[in-house]
């Protein structure tokens, strides 16, 4: 049997207007480029890491 991945909820909430290029960049990653958008994405140590980077214009909750 499979095991179910680890997913997590990842919203834009902050705006990337006036952000430095790499953070920018980091969002267009992540599937985001505009306010209140979300994305489910497999938990890994790579989203992690970008999730990390725009902490402050992201919510991350943990998915079902």
């Amino acid at each position: 049997m499979a095991e179910a991945k680890k997913t997590v909820l990842v919203t834009q909430h902050g705006s990337a207007i006036g952000r430095r290029g790499d953070q920018r960049q980091t969002l267009i990653g992540l599937g985001l480029n505009k306010r209140h958008r979300t994305r489910e994405l497999e938990d890994t140590p790579a989203v992690r890491g970008m999730i990390e980077k725009v902490k402050h214009l992201v919510r991350v909750e943990e998915a079902d």
